[in-house]
């Protein structure tokens, strides 16, 4: 090897950073151009941030060290502040919220989206850098704003393409096992904590598990031993009541609630909580928001350190599958809740606030696991082909007469051969290529190859002479025909996609 080869840099992708084309660029802008629309028929006005806040602003990830890069991306600035990547929409909200509210409108309602970043050890679907959608309202402590949020995120979701049954918003209160644990006695942070991350396990290891967990602890399948919470026998049996409830599918908001009364043990701050989400329930009433669409279940405990209220969690419904075609549970695509504390931080004052947020790339994943991406295929555009410099005139006059009738168009700029160019086109995706050859341009025509056409026809053709004497897709019209011939085979395109 050469010192000149030895020398170069190895062209790979940072861990956890991927390359999109198209297909994956179309669903993601899809996904926020139709959720933006119902952001802001619901009257939430766009913001837009910057990707760094100074991180002391960020707060969550940050531990006791010199560098504060545990969870973001850092740097120090030459001002000597540090400054990081943001891990998401909702702390910078909290930051312009905090240096702006004097002379914003109150209550605050905005939706922002945008790449958030995560310095985490990457996984499979699971990345540094992705895109995030968010809506929040900032200043209001009403039920009915937890409400508004959940009840916009459910037309959300249909305005993503999922329709009724396909998708699930689950909703219950922090508040119900913060006020547990008082009336129970149960006051250490890290017990409290284990506990919650048991009763996070509910839907896959079951009561069985979730009682270990709650208890001295488990031992699994592969021989891992994790430690329990050690919860007193009381709370942990108040807990199985709260579990046989969210195992029941057929009971409504109210009917969940009520047996979640009837397990007892609450406490003041639990009852509290019951009843704001039987407001909460009343608002979405009022909307005619159906009860498969939201269901109230007591399992839900997102964001342990970060939501001080009603949380939220959509979950995916439909049948999914991987690369592989193995069936797999894509689970939640979007969450939300109640977080009092985020402006605090910069004010001292609590300043209510709830939204909820989409996973945009995680929920065009979700879409196509589950066989819906064939809108996000990528058209190419119109191929003009090219055989002779001598005729490039007729070429740049024949794309030019494309573009500025609204068909995207382009004029084949290699070198290769005929048959070149016509891989080239399919591979492009386009919908028809344009020839024009020595004999067209003197007769004062065009062909035109409908490659769909093409394509469709050459499936059902056995034979390869038979092929080339019906030449399917193919079509020889006047020059002036052009425009009105394309835009017929692309409009055909668009409709049948």
């Amino acid at each position: 090897m050469t010192d000149a080869a030895a020398a170069r840099p190895e062209a790979r992708n940072p861990r956890g950073f991927a390359d999109r084309r198209g297909r994956d660029l179309v669903a993601e802008r899809r996904l926020v151009r139709r959720v933006s629309a119902v952001y802001e028929r619901w009257g939430f006005e766009p913001l837009e941030t910057g990707a760094f806040e100074y991180a002391d602003a960020l707060g969550k990830f940050l531990p006791d060290a010199d560098r504060p890069n545990e969870g973001v991306f850092a740097l120090q600035d030459d001002d000597d502040q540090w400054m990081a990547l943001r891990y998401d929409l909702t702390a910078p909200l909290a930051r312009f919220a905090a240096q702006n509210w004097e002379t914003l409108p109150k209550p605050f309602r905005r939706y922002a989206f945008g790449p958030v970043w995560r310095n985490e050890k990457p996984g499979p679907g699971r990345f540094r850098e992705f895109v995030q959608c968010d809506a929040d309202t900032v200043g209001s402590d009403r039920p009915e704003a937890d409400a508004e949020i959940i009840a916009m995120a459910c037309e959300g979701l249909q305005a993503a393409g999922l329709a009724a049954g396909q998708a699930v918003i689950r909703v219950s209160n922090r508040k119900l096992f913060d006020g547990l644990f008082e009336a129970g006695g149960v006051t250490d942070p890290a017990q409290k904590l284990t506990a919650l991350r048991a009763i996070d396990k509910f839907d896959r290891l079951g009561w069985d598990g979730v009682a270990a967990l709650l208890g001295e602890g488990r031992l699994d399948e592969s021989g891992d031993y994790t430690r329990g919470a050690n919860l007193p026998l009381g709370v942990a049996a108040t807990i199985e009541a709260f579990l046989a409830s969210a195992g029941d599918a057929s009971l409504s908001r109210a009917a969940t609630l009520e047996a979640v009364a009837r397990a007892g043990g609450l406490g003041a701050t639990g009852e509290a909580a019951l009843e704001e989400l039987a407001a909460i329930d009343r608002a979405l009433n009022a909307m005619k928001i159906d009860q498969s669409a939201v269901r109230f279940d007591p399992t839900i405990v997102r964001g342990l350190e970060y939501y001080t209220g009603a949380v939220f969690e959509a979950e995916l419904l439909l049948e999914t599958i991987d690369d592989r075609g193995r069936a797999v549970r894509f689970g939640s695509i979007g969450g939300g809740g109640r977080y009092d504390d985020l402006v605090a931080r910069f004010t001292g004052e609590r300043l209510p606030a709830t939204g909820f947020s989409f996973g945009v790339s995680r929920l065009a994943s979700a879409l196509r696991a589950a066989g819906r991406g064939e809108e996000d295929a990528v058209r190419g555009p119109v191929v003009v082909i090219v055989f002779s410099e001598a005729d490039m005139q007729h070429y740049l006059d024949a794309v030019s007469e494309l573009r500025h009738a609204g068909v995207a168009a382009e004029l084949y700029l290699g070198r290769a051969g005929m048959k070149a160019q016509m891989k080239y086109a399919d591979r492009r995706g386009a919908p028809a290529a344009v020839i024009l050859g020595g004999d067209e341009i003197a007769a004062g025509q065009v062909t035109i190859k409908d490659l769909d056409a093409g394509r469709a026809l050459a499936a059902g053709v056995a034979d390869n002479e038979a092929w080339k004497a019906e030449r399917p897709g193919q079509r020889l019209v006047p020059r002036a025909e052009l425009v009105a011939t394309v835009r017929s085979i692309v409009e055909a395109a668009r409709t049948a996609s």
